[in-house]
């Protein structure tokens, strides 16, 4: 299977620079400038789609929805699995005071949000379902709109990186991700949109040929 990873749209609250998780806000200014960055991207790379997967907030799937129009999907197929982290009572907070008030916050992927649950149980949900869906779909090409910390935790399981280490590496809005999957295991890893963190800081060279280790 070939996976292609993308982040929804940019919203309000992003632009606000407030927690939303399994939460939603209206789109930001010039949202579809994104989209737009993204689909061209992938028609450059002449990429043609079996699929649209999201999750199934309201961020995610509308953005999907729009790339699905633009490469003749007929359906979107939204799944609870490929959701944000669930921040629970802190929904809509700001960022900063989060911080303050929660120390180990993007530092400890084991940290419980109040009324929610912690990175790694996000991480552990998402990799099993992009796992399985790798053995269902395995000679298609799909498309995934997902989240910020979906991807991070994604990236860090299948490159073998440590997870606490990356939970506040950049994810833009024009980043798409790039994974060849053999059977249920990630064997190459690749960008073509705007870098993360993880090429930025300089914690992995493009292309990425994946070992068998995992965090």
């Amino acid at each position: 299977m070939r996976l292609i990873l993308t982040r929804h749209y940019k919203t309000r609250n992003n632009e606000d620079d407030r927690i939303m998780g399994w939460g939603d806000s209206p789109p930001g200014l010039d949202w579809k400038a994104d989209i737009d960055f993204v689909d061209d991207c992938l028609r450059q790379c002449g990429l043609e789609f079996d699929a649209v997967y999201s999750s199934d907030l309201e961020r995610s799937r509308q953005t999907a929805a729009v790339h699905a129009v633009r490469f003749g999907i007929p359906m979107v197929n939204s799944r609870p699995e490929l959701n944000e982290v669930n921040y629970g009572q802190l929904l809509n907070r700001k960022k900063d005071s989060v911080a303050k008030e929660y120390p180990q916050h993007k530092k400890n992927p084991d940290l419980v949000y109040p009324g929610g649950e912690s990175f790694r149980q996000m991480q552990q949900r998402s990799v099993a379902f992009l796992s399985s869906l790798a053995l269902e779909r395995p000679q298609q090409t799909l498309l995934i709109v997902s989240h910020a910390g979906v991807i991070r935790g994604i990236v860090s399981h299948y490159l073998g990186l440590d997870y606490a280490n990356h939970l506040k590496q950049r994810i833009s809005f024009r980043y798409i991700g790039d994974l060849l999957f053999e059977s249920s295991r990630c064997i190459r890893y690749d960008e073509l949109g705007n870098p993360s963190g993880f090429v930025e800081n300089g914690v992995i060279d493009l292309p990425y040929e994946c070992n068998e280790k995992v965090v």
